[in-house]
């Protein structure tokens, strides 16, 4: 099936990480057509997932921006535009979680870190591509949620509320931008076992450590933890003109973990 996506630039952010979602996205995308924006807040492992961009015969160009920084995306984006002439996608992956502990003790510095990085990061980087998007009347833009903000995890309490801030900033910017003929999704993956957590789960709140080892965070039809392919396959077909009709909408990639 062709998905549409030849010669369309693709911004994904988050793609510092060699064995992230940031990074299998930006690669899927490059293998269905797109030219590639490659940013992160480390430049060097941006500048890797270039490379492998290139090296799929796509253009890319790596930019370092920390997207918490309203300036420095602005600049960012304004960069990219310059180098690669548009941005049709945007895919907001960059987030994290400092799993502070219960949010009684946590502090201020954590709860306001986690809430820029993971909803304000996104704002910044939608604000950013809005204006070419709508001038153009297209665009696409994807946002990784969590299944956490779908169910709740204790210990994840700010993380939780700024991924279901996620959600709301899709429904809200799909009705705004929507008659502009820009589609905005989400996607709430499950657990993804990225670097971020190392060869184990010691990372994660116990709740999670408690339900993970048998076969999965939680209870599942099947066995098979959320691989960061499958999320970068979803993406592709949310920026694709075979899902035009889809929008406003939050897709669960988790193996059936959350169910409706």
């Amino acid at each position: 099936m062709d998905f549409g996506l030849t010669d369309k630039v693709a911004l994904v952010t988050g793609t510092g990480s060699q064995a992230g979602m940031g990074k299998e996205i930006a690669l899927t995308l490059a293998r269905e057509g797109c030219h590639v924006v490659c940013t992160d807040i480390n430049l060097e492992g941006a500048e890797k997932t270039a490379a492998d961009v290139r090296a799929l015969g796509r253009q890319a160009v790596a930019i370092r921006a920390d997207i918490c920084r309203s300036a420095e995306v602005t600049k960012m984006a304004a960069e990219a535009v310059g180098k690669l002439g548009k941005i049709d996608i945007l895919v907001n992956v960059a987030g994290g979680a400092t799993f502070g502990g219960p949010l009684a003790e946590m502090t201020e510095e954590n709860v306001d870190k986690e809430l820029t990085l993971n909803l304000k990061g996104a704002l910044n980087c939608a604000r950013a591509v809005l204006p070419g998007m709508l001038g153009r009347k297209s665009g696409k833009i994807v946002s990784i949620s969590s299944f956490g903000a779908r169910t709740g995890v204790a210990g994840a309490v700010v993380y939780c509320s700024a991924k279901e801030g996620i959600i709301g900033l899709t429904k809200a910017l799909a009705k705004e931008v929507g008659p502009a003929g820009i589609n905005v999704n989400a996607i709430a993956p499950g657990l993804v076992l990225t670097e971020f957590y190392g060869p184990g789960l010691e990372k994660l709140p116990p709740q999670m450590r408690q339900r993970a080892p048998a076969g999965g965070p939680g209870p599942m039809p099947g066995p098979k933890l959320t691989s960061t392919r499958d999320v970068a396959n979803t993406v592709a077909f949310l920026v694709s003109d075979v899902s035009a009709n889809i929008n406003g909408q939050t897709i669960s990639v988790d193996g059936g973990q959350f169910m409706i």
